[in-house]
């Protein structure tokens, strides 16, 4: 039954076939999907300190992204010129977004448990050679 319309659901919008990924299957409807998770991701990163660089990293690039789909207006090739295959950045996103729920978790702003030993980061100096 569904593939009788299939036809007419692609007359109305073109469907991506495929994504030419092994194992990435092209999505029906990706713009407002991506919307979704870019919007839950700063739901949760409104939640962790505004302190925190990777709050600050993640929601700039977060919200360029979201500006970019919101101004595309459901124009998934334009989406595309901008940031790349929207199969692989709902991906991207949903691996993002996770993360951030991780950093909640962990609480990675806070200050470390134990003091770390002395010069224990020290190959981290550049003069350190």
């Amino acid at each position: 039954m569904l593939r009788a319309t299939l036809p007419l659901l692609s007359a109305i919008r073109s469907i991506k076939a495929s994504t030419g990924i092994t194992g990435l299957p092209a999505h029906p409807d990706p713009l407002p999907a991506l919307s979704h998770i870019y919007a839950s991701t700063l739901s949760l990163l409104s939640s962790i300190p505004s302190t925190s660089v990777y709050r600050q990293a993640t929601q700039a690039v977060t919200e360029h992204n979201l500006n970019i789909v919101e101004k595309a207006k459901g124009d998934v090739a334009s989406v595309e010129r901008e940031l790349g295959m929207v199969e692989k950045l709902i991906e991207a996103a949903k691996e993002e977004q996770n993360l951030a729920g991780k950093m909640l978790e962990w609480k990675s702003w806070e200050a470390l448990e134990e003091e770390p030993r002395p010069n224990q980061w020290r190959y981290f100096d550049p003069g350190n050679e």
